[in-house]
């Protein structure tokens, strides 16, 4: 390794769950442009709405799916023999609804995505990553997942910090040989603020020309932003980091 290998080497065998989003689609331009060997992951939907690249294994799962998930990695088996590199950054929230007023139905249909989803990608992607070479794990949680400012997201807010504690799980349970990280985004500008990809439209609920000026940098984060943490993580530089999570959040928010 020289100091410059900040990106996973060319040919690693990368997927990306949730890969048709906007965050997805600049991570899958570019670890194309690396060389990476590309496989999406995403909802049908989400598919024909945002087609992925030529070249790229693209894979239909509802991660809300048990047997949709068994059945994605099982197919990815058959092209791959190992897994060097998994990034999950699949998930959704719905109407902003205050926890006295929320149906047991949409949280768990929130939860299932973002957290349960989240459970069972990983546990199908351990086999493939075990054999991997000098494999990494990243999880995508949220601002949200360590502070809440704005009311109706406890679902994805609970989620979301259940993400960055079964990514510290992982990292214990998974070393020496899998390193995992989390990476926590603050509001980017993407389809996500009004339901996600794949999903019915929605008010954010977030004043978007009001928002940035609580955020120190000024302004949201763009998708391109997301690709660089998430794939340094990935590669070779970050070789003795795990269990960690990286804020990228214009500095809304520190821990």
């Amino acid at each position: 390794m020289t100091p410059f290998d900040f990106l996973p080497p060319a040919g690693a065998r990368l997927a990306i769950v949730g890969g048709c989003g906007g965050m997805g689609q600049a991570l899958v331009a570019a670890a194309l442009d690396a060389g990476l060997r590309v496989a999406v992951l995403d909802l049908e939907r989400s598919m024909a709405q945002s087609p992925a690249p030529a070249g790229v294994l693209a894979l239909p799962c509802d991660i809300g799916d048990e047997a949709q998930v068994h059945a994605a990695f099982a197919q990815l088996q058959q092209r791959w023999d190992g897994l060097d590199v998994l990034v999950n950054l699949a998930g959704f929230t719905g109407e902003q609804i205050l926890v006295r007023d929320m149906e047991t139905a949409e949280w768990d249909r929130i939860v299932d995505c973002c957290l349960r989803g989240y459970f069972m990608v990983a546990r199908a992607a351990l086999p493939l990553l075990e054999k991997g070479d000098n494999a990494s794990m990243v999880l995508v949680s949220s601002t949200f997942g360590h502070r809440v400012v704005h009311p109706g997201f406890s679902a994805y807010a609970a989620a979301k910090a259940g993400v960055v504690s079964l990514g510290k799980a992982l990292a214990t349970e998974c070393a020496p040989k899998l390193r995992v990280n989390v990476v926590s985004p603050g509001v980017f500008r993407t389809a996500f603020l009004e339901g996600g990809t794949g999903q019915p439209a929605r008010e954010s609920g977030i004043d978007m020309d009001k928002y940035p000026q609580f955020v120190p940098l000024g302004r949201l984060g763009a998708p391109q932003e997301i690709v660089g943490p998430i794939l340094f993580l990935a590669g070779p530089a970050a070789s003795y980091i795990t269990g960690q999570v990286l804020h990228v959040n214009g500095g809304i928010w520190a821990p």
